[in-house]
């Protein structure tokens, strides 16, 4: 039976076996929104918009942080001769960045443990509930996270009120449940041979969303402060929330009768791992997934320093060059997709994401001995095919599963992905204070010998499958 319903997604109606008129109206009227999108998009401006939101805070919110802890502790930049490559030693200046750090590092703990969880459960859901409330219930969430945010900042609260709204954002499934409901309605409505690129479609979404609020959030700090795009990041949420309701057309059929809170839904994620394959596909599939989790997780790690690492010594960028460099980061994920679609006419998908990870590893190099403002955007110049990895690991993952387990598989990649964040805002939060004497730069240094083993175990599953086809060939 889902065999049948992947192939209605592919093939057109009038190649398939006509059903009742009856049947017909029914499943129509079951699956589509109250209103129907006038162009050929369907959950493309979801992850926009909900990017959009996010990529706009993100600076903001470590740069409130930043100012807040330096109010607390009475640094205003000028003490010791001030933000400057001259006191590079200015141990006020130090305690600051080591407390925000520790701060994200809390704040981000407390969201990402109740959303690891919540995650699984959205996701495999899905897979009989529908994927609009997967859109829409994680959207609300995350209006609900930026109004406790506009509260803490009108009242001057202490920062750690900031935890309650990531707390509220992770039991509504925060940002990875919606990348999980866009991920999975790709892959009900693509084949295998157009999915990577509909995926790197779907990230290069999020480069340019995170590109444009990037600009847009420098430059609006500085003349407006902080609570305005706050402001902007509660109206898009709920925006995001009234589009998906709208307009997404739902791409499986909704049970009335699915559950939630089900064992069925984890036993699902545990099924897909631990049942047998055929050709060792269970061993590509945990070892594809280790590699996913690898590279997210330096993407993650690394991205949480970048303002952090510009905002201090010896670089001291202000809010405009935070917002570009921020833009200058989120244009690899266009570069990325050009890229993609350029190296597929003459390289296999996994050569392509070996060229993704060089271009990866050589930019945290390069940030790690950045020094000048000239160098750092060199290292974002070097990033450029830096996306090119992540759409072609799912799509690896997608196309090692049948088409009944899509659900559970896309839970399983958004609790990887959840669990990423947790472990990169764990290790990079804690390294980053911790080698401030000995080299600033070393977290990106780390992330970059990380991304060595998925480079290695992509390379060497890629010659195992050659040699295998050689074999095949050379027997007929």
């Amino acid at each position: 039976m889902e065999e049948d319903s992947d192939t209605r997604e592919i093939l057109p109606a009038d190649a398939l076996d006509p059903q009742p008129a009856e049947s017909v109206e029914s499943s129509s009227s079951c699956r589509a929104p109250p209103y129907s999108c006038p162009f050929s998009v369907t959950v493309e401006p979801v992850l926009f918009l909900s990017t959009f939101s996010l990529a706009l805070q993100m600076p903001l919110y470590t740069q409130y942080l930043w100012d807040r802890i330096s109010e607390d502790l009475g640094y205003n930049g000028t003490k010791g001769g001030g933000c400057n490559s001259s006191a590079p030693h200015d141990r006020l200046q130090k305690e600051v960045e080591a407390l925000t750090a520790h701060w994200n590092l809390y704040i981000s703990l407390g969201g990402f443990l109740v959303g690891l969880f919540v995650v699984i459960l959205l996701g495999s859901w899905s897979d009989q509930a529908g994927r609009r409330l997967v859109l829409i219930i994680p959207s609300l969430g995350l209006a609900v996270q930026a109004s406790i945010y506009l509260i803490v900042m009108y009242m001057k609260l202490p920062v750690a009120w900031f935890l309650l709204g990531r707390i509220c954002s992770g039991l509504s499934g925060d940002f990875n449940a919606i990348l999980a409901g866009c991920f999975a309605y790709v892959a009900d409505t693509s084949d295998k041979r157009s999915r990577t690129f509909r995926v790197a479609i779907l990230e290069a979404c999020v480069g340019l969303a995170g590109m444009f609020a990037s600009i847009i959030g420098g430059e609006w700090r500085r003349a407006q402060g902080y609570i305005s795009p706050f402001w902007l990041v509660l109206a898009i949420n709920l925006a995001t929330a009234l589009y998906a309701y709208l307009f997404v057309t739902e791409s499986v059929t909704p049970d009335p009768e699915a559950r939630l809170f089900s064992a069925r839904h984890h036993r699902a994620v545990y099924d897909l791992y631990t049942s047998g394959g055929q050709g060792g596909h269970r061993a590509r599939l945990w070892l594809y997934t280790l590699c996913f989790f690898l590279v997210v997780t330096v993407h993650f790690g690394s991205r949480e320093l970048y303002v952090l690492y510009e905002l201090s010594s010896p670089l001291c960028w202000d809010s405009e060059l935070i917002g570009f460099g921020s833009a200058a980061q989120h244009m690899s994920y266009l570069s990325s997709l050009l890229g993609l679609k350029a190296f597929q006419l003459c390289l296999e998908e996994s050569w392509v994401a070996i060229i993704g990870l060089a271009s990866n590893i050589t930019s945290l190099v390069v940030f790690s001995v950045a020094n000048t403002t000239a160098l750092m955007f060199t290292g974002y110049g070097l990033s450029l095919f830096l996306m090119t990895s992540t759409p072609v690991l799912r799509s690896k993952l997608s196309k090692l599963v049948d088409p009944s387990e899509q659900g559970a598989l896309f839970a399983c990649v958004a609790c990887v992905e959840g669990l990423c964040s947790l472990v990169a805002s764990g290790v990079f939060n804690s390294l980053y204070p911790a080698t401030l004497h000995v080299m600033k730069g070393f977290p990106f240094l780390f992330g970059a010998f990380v991304l060595l083993i998925p480079a290695g175990i992509i390379g060497s599953l890629k010659c195992q499958e050659q040699r295998m086809i050689n074999r095949e060939t050379a027997v007929n």
